[in-house]
């Protein structure tokens, strides 16, 4: 399932890097061939993205590397280190150099040259990034579920394909507002909208980057895995001879590499060795039930020394 989940997250990277990276050439010749401010501000944005799939590559295979003595529990949180880097360039590259190049296009505005040539790119660009954005929403909704769309993503615990498609939904938006703002200008003979559209988008690239650094966050800090999840491993574990679930904690590592803990109040009258046999049962029926919980700890303890030890750790 992790193989799996790996390869596909690498197909919709691949798909994007390769997309973007024409889109940022041609992009960029026809910036500078115009002199569009919105133009230029729209290649910044394409290459930025073409960078930040690179760090997610590094970032996919930095947390396919073996589990060491330093490192037990794996490398699987360098692939949220690395999202949340790009979220980082998003914000200061892309954001930055958009607004700031359509500010001094608003306070300088010059007339924007062979106006045509940037509507062939922008719609070449469309169909491009449209394509890279079916490509990753086909991956998406093979892991959503039964959410909805925002519910999956805001849920998804994969940031290389949730960044994806937030950079690529961006980036069609971003055309859109570029292709406007040019038409605008052209209409009513007036540059200035060409750097409203740039400054546009460089307000959408800040939200989007907003929105990815706090998921990122979140999973860097260690985040569990989805309630609904947590209540079946519950139910999982209430087995033959267990008299409570005093506690479930899990921590995602990777999308398919997450930490469960256990502690389960066992009857008294259990032998050590049919609480191993409990135990083990208990852990099968979990990894059968979902394999993506590489690790799991159980811990017998009672009931009343569990709860001792929750007000102790809460004073």
């Amino acid at each position: 399932m992790a193989e799996r989940a790996a390869a596909g997250s690498r197909l919709v990277i691949y798909a994007a890097l390769a997309g973007n990276l024409a889109v940022a050439a041609v992009k960029l010749a026809a910036g500078l061939f115009t002199g569009s401010s919105a133009m230029l501000s729209e290649a910044a944005h394409s290459l930025v993205d073409t960078g930040n799939q690179g760090l997610l590559l590094i970032g996919l295979r930095q947390a396919a590397q073996r589990p060491t003595a330093s490192h037990p529990f794996g490398h699987g949180l360098r692939l949220y280190f690395w999202s949340f880097v790009v979220a980082i360039l998003i914000f200061g590259l892309g954001a930055g150099v958009s607004i700031y190049g359509g500010v001094l296009k608003i306070v300088s505005p010059r007339p924007v040259t062979d106006i045509w040539v940037n509507y062939w790119v922008l719609g070449a660009a469309f169909l491009i990034e449209g394509t890279t954005l079916v490509i990753g929403l086909r991956e998406f909704r093979r892991s959503k579920d039964r959410r909805g769309w925002f519910e999956a993503l805001r849920h998804s615990k994969d940031p290389t394909v949730f960044t994806v498609l937030m950079e690529d939904s961006a980036a069609l938006l971003g055309i859109c507002v570029a292709a406007s703002g040019l038409l605008l200008s052209q209409l009513l003979h007036a540059p200035v909208f060409d750097g409203i559209a740039s400054v546009l988008v460089g307000i959408l690239l800040a939200c989007t980057a907003w929105f990815l650094a706090s998921e990122c966050h979140g999973l860097l800090a260690g985040e569990a895995a989805a309630p609904e999840i947590c209540d079946n491993v519950r139910r999982l574990a209430q087995q033959p001879g267990v008299r409570r679930v005093n506690d479930v904690m899990s921590m995602h590592f990777g999308p398919s590499d997450v930490l469960l803990a256990l502690s389960l109040d066992f009857e008294d009258e259990m032998s050590a060795g049919a609480v191993q046999d409990a135990v083990t049962r208990i852990e099968q029926g979990i990894q059968r039930a979902h394999p993506e919980m590489t690790r799991i700890f159980v811990e017998a303890q009672r009931t009343q020394a569990h709860r001792s030890g929750l007000r102790s750790a809460a004073v």
